[in-house]
Parts: C-alpha cells; structure tokens; sequence
C-alpha cells in the first residue's frame, strides 16, 4: 500500500495507530471518506494517497489552527467544525452517503504541546482547555461558577476521581478566597486531595474531566455515531481511536447494540439488529514499535466495524 512508503515522513510522526485504522476503512479508491479529526493531517494524507482521481476526502476540526495544515488537493475539504455538525457540513456539500469515517478522538499532540491552550499539566498556563477557541466556556469558568454539585458530578462522572467530593469541597471553599486562573497556582491549592505517588494520574484525570466539560466531549461522540448511521452506507466502515474508557465504552456499546444503553434487539431469527457488525472483536492496541516511538500512543484503542445491511 503507497501509505505505508511515506510512515517515516515526519508529517505522520503523531499519527496514532496510521497503519491500523487506515487499512480498518477498507479503502475504495474512487470512495467517499470522512476525517473528522484532521489535527496535523497524518491520517488525511495517508487515506489521500490510496484515493484515485475520482476519490474524496471531507476533514473537520474545530480548532483554527488546524488549517495551517490544510491540503493542496482537489480531492480534499476541511471544513472548521466540531464533528457533531458531520451530516449538516456532508449534506451542504452535496454529500449523503460516505464509505467511511475515522475518528482520532482527544486532545492532539499540537493542543498538548501548545502551552497556552491550558490542555497539559506540565505548563503554568491560564486554565483555558478549549478546543475551539470561538467558545466562550473555559476550564477556569467551570472551576470559579459550578455549583459544588455539578463539581462533583463532572470529577467522578468524566474524571472517574474516587474523592470527587472532597475535591470538590475544596474548590468551592479555595475560590471563596480567591478565583482560579493558572494551572500551577491550581494544583497547589488541591494538593490535600492528591494521592502520595499518583500525581501525575491523578491530575490527569482532573484535567480530562475539565475538558471533557469545557468541549462537551461525549456529548459530540454520541451526535457523530448516531449520524454514522445515517451517513455511512452499507458495506462502508467506521473506524475509532479512542483513548480512555468513556469513550471506548460509548463506542463499543454504539457498534455492539446501535445504542448507548447496550440494549441488543433481535429479530424474529435471532439476529442481532445493531447498524453495525464489529471486524475486531477485541480492541486493537499499539504495537511495541509504536510505543517505543510515541509514548503518547499508549492509551490509544481502535475499533473497526462495518454498516451492516439492517434498516
């Protein structure tokens, strides 16, 4: 495959699990293709080279910066949106059915690296965490204005934190004193409800629960599953890198039950009616090669599933 000849190009350095999830859409060369999270563009470029002259390629991302790393083709779109808008964007564009979608979901390497984003816990940075800054909710917001309750529900629901009320009680009393802003003054001042020897974990999932609010993470991820559906037609495929369970778990039930409850429904036969059939039964992971190269790529799991012919 002409993909695999450029993985040493630097332009695919982040570009989590490129062989995997690329070979997982089953590429038609005169297909139709969704990217909805271009970031850098590794996974874009690779699906562009195993396209013809009559193939397409539709890319989102929210995020502005992004289109500094737009593509010169006339086979490519990228459109500056959050994916949750897929089907309105496609539609717009003419497009009704695509033959797969890719989703590289989370944070990229540029949001992580870029300090003043507030995505990382390694910078003293105001404490930002919006993917697409045309958004007026931040990460500061939340912490300075939830109510102790909506505190708590965001810390133990998207951070999976086990003293999110502890930790919440904290904030509303410490911000009584004085408002949050940056991140390090932030993590001074809930160090009582740090675990000795889990820091880095710990604040972690702080951070993920931050953001998951700010950008209404979940929320978007439902929206496109459920106009995958829609969108894909049947034989074509939806492809998943997600990174922590949350999101596996929305994916995994999505593809299993066509829901988010996980409730199967069979017809008369047995058969079960989910819009999609898995390809991989077992989530795909990073190969040691992969670790080795991008420390990043460890949390990473892919699934793969085709839009079966039920409805």
């Amino acid at each position: 495959m002409k993909f695999l000849e450029m993985e040493a190009n630097s332009i695919y350095h982040n570009a989590v699990l490129l062989k995997e999830s690329v070979e997982g859409l089953a590429i038609k060369p005169e297909g139709t293709y969704v990217d909805v999270t271009f970031g850098a563009g590794g996974h874009a470029r690779a699906i562009l080279n195993m396209l013809n002259e009559n193939g397409r390629l539709f890319a989102f991302d929210q995020d502005e910066e992004s289109l500094q790393n737009t593509i010169k083709d006339n086979r490519f779109t990228l459109i500056n949106a959050n994916f949750k808008y897929m089907k309105n964007h496609l539609n717009a564009n003419g497009i009704r059915q695509v033959d797969g979608i890719l989703a590289d979901l989370g944070v990229s390497s540029h949001q992580f690296d870029a300090q003043h984003r507030g995505f990382s816990i390694r910078f003293d940075c105001s404490l930002d965490m919006r993917m697409d800054t045309r958004k007026h909710l931040t990460a500061k917001d939340i912490l300075n204005t939830y109510s102790e309750t909506e505190l708590r529900r965001i810390f133990y629901d998207y951070g999976e934190i086990h003293n999110a009320n502890k930790l919440s009680a904290l904030i509303v009393a410490e911000r009584k004193q004085q408002p949050f802003d940056m991140s390090v003054d932030f993590q001074k001042r809930i160090a009582s409800c740090i675990p000795t020897k889990r820091e880095f974990k710990y604040l972690a999932q702080v951070y993920q629960a931050l953001r998951i609010e700010v950008n209404d993470e979940l929320k978007a991820l439902e929206m496109l599953l459920l106009q995958s559906r829609i969108m894909i037609r049947q034989g074509g495929r939806l492809v998943v890198i997600s990174y922590h369970s949350l999101e596996d778990r929305l994916t995994k039930f999505f593809i299993r039950s066509g829901n988010f409850e996980d409730k199967i429904e069979k017809d008369i036969y047995g058969n079960n009616l989910s819009p999609f059939v898995a390809i991989n039964r077992k989530t795909i992971v990073p190969a040691q090669e992969e670790l080795d190269k991008n420390n990043r790529s460890r949390s990473a799991k892919l699934r793969i599933a085709e839009r079966s012919a039920y409805e």
